[in-house]
């Protein structure tokens, strides 16, 4: 797949704030990469293919994470 590296870096991000003592960004972590793997299947099944990360319009409002698997 090809948005793979995303959650790859995510889990990174969490490892290394784990390992620190940092719970609460390894929280906030753990939840975007929920909402990284939502988005990335939905974009998936709109388009029918695997997404390449090139819509400059996807993720840039916040509020509406998701919403679209939830319709």
């Amino acid at each position: 797949m090809q948005s793979d590296w995303i959650l790859d870096v995510l889990r990174d991000l969490k490892a290394f704030a784990k390992l620190n003592g940092l719970s609460a960004l390894a929280e906030q972590l753990d939840d975007a990469e929920s909402v990284a793997m939502a988005e990335i299947s939905v974009l998936q099944a709109r388009t029918g293919r695997q997404t390449h990360g090139t819509d400059p319009h996807i993720g840039s409002d916040p509020r509406s994470a998701g919403a679209d698997a939830l319709a």
